[in-house]
């Protein structure tokens, strides 16, 4: 079967103030434009893009939407402050000591920035496909399902949806609809069940309606979509949480030693 090729100049079917505006985001988030730069002029924006003054006009206004730049008509647009935020996954996998927040709230705090957790929901649910598949249960096999946002200096930036094999949360604080001290993985390691391999898989898609509300995203851009499994002695999966953040916004940054 011969595969056909991919057209080398097959058109970019976007309009261009969104082509202008996806070259500009793509300097700001690659560190072209650093915080606290401004942006080329708009005289510079037309020569470069063979655009009208209304069309680049477009484009600034798409990435302030994004709130990724702010300025107003007449005044040079500048990069937001610390927009671009690393996540270090590997950072929050240690449970908690007794009595200690959650890792993820304690990480984001050491960089300066007040944090929250808000609990959205705790109830028996029937995961997507591929949670069912992580955690080893049937088609219409329930779990337990804890939703939370997080938020960072008031800002929704993650969606978390964990789920954990029932055999092992009913009966448990997991249960109750309040937040668990030092969060989850301290109270499965209480329980005998310690996470010892995490896995995760990362894809960026369109954000659901739900995503898109709850993350108060300006437009379809993508969302960073982690699936993570945690697996316990013998290898046992005892959680599968989906996390989905700003595609636009945030990094995943993973560290490893080579063999």
């Amino acid at each position: 079967m011969t595969v056909p090729k991919a057209e080398p100049d097959a058109p970019d079917r976007r309009s261009l103030h969104e082509r202008i505006a996806a070259d500009l985001r793509d300097d700001i988030m690659s560190g072209e434009l650093p915080p606290g730069a401004k942006l080329p002029s708009t005289i510079h924006l037309k020569a470069r893009f063979d655009a009208s003054n209304a069309t680049v006009q477009k484009a600034l206004q798409l990435l302030k939407d994004e709130r990724l730049v702010v300025g107003r008509a007449g005044a040079a647009v500048t990069v937001r402050e610390h927009r671009q935020r690393t996540m270090r996954p590997a950072s929050f996998m240690t449970p908690a000591a007794p009595g200690e927040p959650y890792r993820w709230l304690t990480e984001a705090a050491k960089r300066g920035s007040s944090t929250r957790s808000t609990l959205l929901d705790v109830a028996e649910s029937r995961p997507p496909a591929d949670v069912r598949t992580a955690l080893g249960l049937p088609d219409d096999g329930p779990a337990l399902l804890r939703s939370q946002i997080l938020s960072i200096d008031d800002e929704p930036v993650e969606l978390v949806r964990s789920y954990y094999p029932l055999d092992i949360a009913r009966g448990t604080a997991m249960t109750v609809r309040r937040r668990i001290k030092g969060g989850t993985p301290a109270l499965l390691a209480e329980l005998g069940y310690p996470p010892r391999l995490s896995v995760d898989r990362v894809s960026a898609r369109i954000p659901t309606q739900d995503q898109y509300q709850a993350l108060n995203l300006p437009s379809s851009l993508p969302v960073l979509r982690t699936l993570r499994v945690v697996y316990s002695d013998h290898d046992r999966p005892i959680e599968a949480t989906v996390m989905v953040k700003a595609g636009h916004l945030y990094e995943l940054q993973y560290e490893f030693t080579p063999e």
